[in-house]
């Protein structure tokens, strides 16, 4: 499939119609693999926010969506899912060319986030209350669990996809409605998705897209104060701005951040194994993934002959356009982003850590943000690059001599969202994994999802869960119900039994 060689021009979804931003302007997108603007996207200010609230809130408060029943909504999800998977090439072509991601993954991913919707559509009429022993007599009480109202969801650019699944999937499901801000980065693959959410038969306001850059669109959002609950993916920084938008109506608030993510390997782990859960957890994705494992733990013991191998792998990794077949890593997804790794990197080397591999952009590729896969081997965690999130294909390679050293490693961090063991020993496996301060753990494996699992951090990778049972609940608040099953008269208030 060829890149887009015209401009495209795209336009929000808002109330169930296609809108460009009511003042008129727009802003480019960036085809990462040759550095060239293919998209306009509309550049929404505060009065587009507030039309796409109104419009979610009137469909959650009087729209038919208010009085459909819950089995009515599970088949609409269903719908949505089966037609999801007849469009993974339409949005896996549209996220590659936004993003830079390969399309291969972006292809899998657009067909995989369908079992998401499953997973939801069949709890959509499974979330229930339950009645209390309650300690008075003739006295009955039970409690019903009700959606929130208008969820504003925020997702970033990388992996947009799977994210709009598990922020949308429960709180449909569960009976909200959604405003969804995509990223500014990249725009088009959620306003494709929301062809297809219209092609499922939604009623209007169900779910709106906007697109916009920072307090005209994002901020508006998050303080709007009709929002009931905001669930935002993207960095620390921006989401304690999100904290604090959210004192303006006091709406729940989830999020998911960043991370700086530890994989271990001890010195009886499957080389093989622990080689090719390295190569996955930080170079697929070209390392632009949350849960990458940027920081490597070798145990003293097979330190070299690990790293000597990581290297040999890294050289073979073939970097090339992300819509090619053969190729293995993409280009990175900004401008900007490329100048900070490469900075970050330099800057490392002249503090003491060893450039083992990498560290530059391609020399074959005049156009595009490609940067190679990078290993660098660190005297300690204190350089920056082993403490800073880079968010791109970058190693930073510390030895440990012990578990207790490994352990300590590990959650020297602020962050807490992922990590990775690698060993045979199982009883380790379970130490390690139980002291590690860290939202999930991979156990000689790496980067595995499912609609079944929680997903979310520690510290300062954020707080809230995603996917799994309970994210259907975290959209909802329980009522509690009293009923006086007495036919008598209630106790005269003023004397005292």
């Amino acid at each position: 499939m060829a890149i887009m060689s015209e401009l495209q021009s795209y336009q929000m979804y808002i109330n169930g119609e296609w809108s460009p931003a009511g003042s008129g302007k727009t802003f480019d997108s960036f085809n990462p693999a040759t550095g060239n603007s293919w998209a306009t996207i509309p550049a929404a200010d505060e009065n587009d926010v507030d039309r796409a609230v109104q419009a979610a809130h009137q469909a959650y408060t009087d729209g038919p969506w208010s009085r459909m029943s819950a089995t009515d909504r599970g088949k609409l999800l269903r719908r949505l899912a089966e037609i999801l998977e007849t469009h993974s090439e339409q949005l896996g072509h549209a996220e590659t060319v936004d993003t830079g991601k390969l399309f291969k993954e972006t292809r899998w991913q657009a067909r995989y986030i369908s079992d998401f919707f499953h997973y939801y559509a069949g709890l959509a009429d499974k979330v229930h209350g339950e009645t209390l022993p309650i300690d008075k007599p003739n006295m009955w009480a039970m409690t019903i669990r009700e959606p929130l109202g208008v969820v504003a969801a925020v997702v970033p650019w990388n992996s947009q996809l799977f994210l709009v699944a598990v922020k949308i999937g429960p709180a449909l499901a569960a009976g909200n409605t959604v405003v969804l801000k995509a990223s500014e980065h990249a725009s088009a693959p959620m306003l494709e998705f929301a062809r297809v959410f219209e092609e499922a038969g939604f009623p209007p306001g169900v779910i709106n897209i906007v697109t916009g850059l920072g307090d005209s669109c994002g901020k508006a959002l998050t303080s709007h104060p009709l929002v009931d609950r905001i669930s935002f993916t993207g960095g620390p920084e921006t989401a304690r701005h999100i904290i604090r938008n959210s004192a303006n109506n006091f709406a729940e608030v989830s999020l998911e951040l960043g991370g700086k993510s530890p994989l271990i390997v001890f010195e009886d782990a499957d080389i093989e194994n622990a080689v090719n859960g390295v190569l996955l957890s930080i170079f697929s994705a070209s390392g632009q993934s949350c849960v990458a494992a940027s920081r490597l733990l070798l145990h003293e013991s097979i330190h070299d002959a690990i790293l000597k191998e990581i290297v040999a792998r890294a050289a073979q990794i073939r970097i090339g356009d992300p819509l090619q077949e053969e190729s293995q890593m993409g280009p990175l997804a900004t401008l900007d982003q490329l100048k900070f790794i490469g900075n970050a990197v330099d800057n490392a080397v002249s503090n003491g850590a060893h450039l083992l591999y990498g560290g530059q952009s391609p020399a074959e590729f005049s156009s595009g943000w490609y940067y190679e896969p990078t290993i660098i081997s660190c005297p300690n965690q204190d350089l920056d690059i082993v403490r800073n999130e880079l968010f791109g294909p970058v190693v930073s390679v510390i030895r440990f001599s012990d578990e207790t050293e490994a352990i300590r490693l590990a959650n020297d961090t602020q962050f807490g969202l992922a990590a990775g063991v690698f060993t045979a020993n199982i009883a380790r496996a379970l130490r390690v994994t139980k002291a590690v301060r860290a939202g999930i753990v991979w156990v000689n494996s790496y980067r595995m999802v499912s609609p079944l699992a929680p997903f979310g951090g520690y510290k300062d990778s954020g707080y809230g869960r995603e996917s799994g049972l309970q994210a259907i609940y975290d959209y909802t608040r329980p009522k509690t119900v009293w009923l006086n099953t007495s036919s008598d008269p209630i106790s005269d208030p003023f004397v005292m039994q």
